[in-house]
């Protein structure tokens, strides 16, 4: 069995390489609109050229970018931490971050997930006027990458939400309107998803890994930026997987129709269901995807009354699979070795179970209905006659 002895040369190109490639090409006034790598909405822009303004080195620039991301996620977890309600939260992602290995520094991925970790503690939260605040910072992640967008599915009221999707429009419109008046070529992302194929990891994949033992002529190679399965079969399973993304989002849908209980909790748990679905049934799943779903799973145990504790805690068992099927085993899980894809199944398992669990969960919860605890009145037997009471006598 061959081990990448030290995989952080190995996962860090997208700093070293990638960012930096495109830094420079932002830099002379334009969006890299002739790479398909470049696959991300305007507001991304800022994001990498934000480390040009440190004293480093590019790479080392976005290293310590996402270190204070990652510690600022720590501190708003912590500070939303109820009283008399144990850590959970903070404690799920000190524990799982670090599971998933140096490449998480190397990807900016945290600087999406800490404004919309904010946004979600805050919306969450009682004081209206910070309903604003919260809408903003999730307009900024939005511009961003899109899926902080799915923190509003369990959202419910009229004035409260309402102000929060204008801020978080208002928020997402300065930002992508504004990159797009600086620089040309801010909307030719929307056109490289067209051709893609199945990404190695993602569960759509298994499949082909396992057809692979048994003579699949299908072949691994780079595509978009990622290394996704041609040959085939692959176009009806990539039409298949879009089919399960849309009956996934038709039953979000269904649920926020018929959904009766809304509570403080709500909405997290629905942000991280809908995560969930996004995630399992998308052609592609990178290891990063790991982070946006426990930023929001650590939102869910900030609340004791939380549906996601069993969804939770398999996310937790499915980061260090992930750093085992990327970057250790990956050079194995392109060559068909069995260890390796078995250790893709596991964790693909373990994010299928845990959509499944959180959407029942979510599901039943919201169903349910407090009834009224007042009893029908009993009748009393009558008071018999007190013999030693003087009887008033009749006055006709």
């Amino acid at each position: 069995m061959e081990v990448v002895p030290n995989p952080w040369p190995f996962v860090t190109g997208d700093a070293r390489a990638i960012y930096r490639e495109w830094f420079h090409v932002l830099r002379s006034g334009t969006f890299p609109v002739d790479d398909v790598r470049w696959q991300y909405p305007p507001g991304a822009a800022g994001v990498l050229l934000l480390p040009g303004l440190l004293p480093f080195d590019y790479a080392t620039s976005v290293y310590v970018l996402m270190l204070v991301a990652d510690a600022a996620v720590v501190w708003l977890l912590a500070r939303g931490i109820p009283r008399g309600v144990p850590p959970y939260g903070a404690a799920l992602w000190v524990v799982a971050v670090p599971l998933l290995g140096p490449m998480i520094l190397a990807r900016y991925d945290l600087a999406v997930t800490a404004p919309t970790v904010a946004a979600l503690i805050l919306i969450t939260g009682r004081r209206a006027d910070r309903h604003r605040f919260a809408g903003l910072l999730a307009g900024f992640a939005t511009a961003i990458k899109l899926w902080p967008a799915l923190i509003f599915v369990g959202l419910r009221g009229r004035r409260g939400p309402a102000r929060v999707y204008a801020w978080t429009l208002l928020g997402a419109a300065v930002v992508v309107l504004g990159f797009a008046a600086a620089l040309p070529g801010a909307f030719a992302f929307l056109g490289y998803q067209r051709e893609r194929g199945i990404e190695v990891e993602s569960v759509f994949a298994v499949p082909f890994h396992l057809a692979s033992w048994c003579g699949w002529s299908g072949q691994v190679r780079e595509s978009y930026g990622s290394l996704e399965f041609h040959g085939p079969y692959i176009t009806a399973v990539g039409r298949l997987s879009l089919l399960a993304s849309v009956l996934g989002f038709g039953w979000l849908l269904l649920w926020r129709v018929r959904a009766r209980r809304f509570t403080a909790t709500t909405a997290p748990d629905a942000a991280l269901c809908a995560m969930l679905i996004f995630v399992t049934t998308s052609r592609v799943i990178s290891p990063q995807y790991l982070v946006w779903l426990i930023g929001l799973a650590a939102v869910c145990l900030l609340r004791p009354d939380t549906t996601q504790r069993p969804p939770a805690l398999l996310l937790l068992c499915a980061t260090p699979l992930t750093t085992l099927e990327f970057p250790i085993w990956f050079g194995e899980l392109l060559r068909g070795e069995p260890h390796a894809v078995l250790a893709l199944t596991a964790r693909n398992t373990l994010l299928v179970t845990a959509t499944v669990w959180s959407a029942r969960r979510l599901w039943q919860a919201s169903r349910a209905i407090d009834e009224p605890t007042t009893a029908a009145p009993t009748k009393r037997p009558p008071t018999p006659p007190d013999p030693h009471r003087p009887v008033a006598k009749s006055t006709v």
